[in-house]
């Protein structure tokens, strides 16, 4: 069913896309902020960001998913990871997800990155799976995260 799927980097920050993760990023977690204009543009002009879409002509050439390829070059080698993957929840379950992460690992082999890596909720079981089909192996470790807001 990926034939029926086009991946695109974004180049230019749009009102559908603005409205895209305005009703795509509460589906990846309730709380999460939506993006600016403003904000969008400034990933999509940076040198260390990919902003990449899925679109399905047979749901009206719509967006229907979104990932972000974040790049870090670090004194061990170029790192990149996968940010943000949400597919509209009328999408899941036909390749969206696995369509946006071949290309995001085919522009980060591109880049030279040497890791991927990438996050996932421990109750999204599907999205483990694929992850697993695309090579991608469990790391032990764990996760730390500082938060600005202190939340």
């Amino acid at each position: 069913m990926q034939d029926d799927i086009r991946i695109d980097r974004v180049e230019v920050v749009t009102d559908e896309l603005v409205a895209a993760l305005t009703h795509l990023l509460p589906q990846l977690w309730a709380d999460a902020p939506i993006p600016t204009a403003l904000h969008l543009e400034r990933i999509v002009t940076s040198k260390a960001s990919f902003l990449l879409t899925a679109r399905r002509p047979s749901s009206g050439g719509r967006i229907v998913g979104t990932l972000t390829l974040v790049f870090a070059l670090i004194p061990t080698g170029t790192r990149a990871s996968i940010e943000d993957l949400v597919v509209d929840d009328a999408s899941r379950g036909r390749g969206v997800g696995e369509a946006l992460c071949r290309e995001a690992l085919r522009v980060a082999a591109k880049e030279g990155a040497h890791v991927v890596e990438l996050t996932s909720n421990p109750t999204r079981a599907a999205a483990h799976r694929l992850y697993g089909r695309l090579g991608f192996v469990l790391r032990e470790t764990n996760v730390y995260q500082w938060r600005a807001d202190g939340q």
